[in-house]
């Protein structure tokens, strides 16, 4: 299901979601918002809905002090916060001693990240990155798109996602963040 997709411009990172939510072949448009804010953070996801609501709700996104690398923090403090509030909440799973959560993309200090079910945090040297089934079609999109700018990339690529992938349906959501200097 879904389609999230992300970029990087200058400081600000644009991210986009459409409204499905699907199962099997069923399809219900959902009114909550799959691109939200949480503190510091844009969080855009899928696999599940439940997952969402969790980063959205109870996730508290930990402090980062200032000489504490972006990318350390992220694969460490923060990956950690996210295995927590995934397990306190019953959404973890666990099996042969390997835990998995779901997928997601956040946007933080200039920079796009997507979160793996693994945990693994994935940084794209594209500087625009996308994950759902529509993923493929919104990458393809935003290589086409590189003169483009803000929310015409995202609507450009969340429509190509669309039309090539029964799991992804409008209306689509954009969100932005901005700041003032990476660090």
């Amino acid at each position: 299901m879904t389609c999230i997709v992300g970029f990087v411009e200058g400081n600000t990172v644009w991210m986009g979601s459409d409204s499905a939510g699907v199962s099997g072949l069923t399809l219900t448009v959902r009114a909550d918002r799959k691109v939200f804010r949480n503190g510091p953070m844009l969080f855009g996801f899928t696999s599940s809905f439940r997952m969402g609501q969790l980063l959205r709700y109870a996730l508290k996104v930990p402090h980062r002090e200032p000489d504490i690398d972006v990318e350390l923090y992220m694969a460490t403090t923060f990956v950690d916060a996210v295995r927590e509030c995934l397990k306190s909440h019953g959404f973890a799973t666990k099996e042969n001693e390997h835990e998995s959560g779901g997928t997601f993309l956040v946007g933080y200090q200039g920079r796009l990240f997507c979160i793996e079910s693994d945990y693994q945090v994935a940084l794209a040297l594209d500087g625009y990155d996308s994950c759902g089934c529509g993923s493929d079609f919104a990458r393809g999109a935003m290589f086409a798109t590189s003169e483009l700018h803000g929310s015409d990339r995202i609507e450009i690529a969340l429509r190509a996602a669309e039309r090539g992938s029964a799991g992804v349906r409008g209306p689509f959501h954009h969100e932005s963040l901005s700041e003032e200097a990476r660090s």
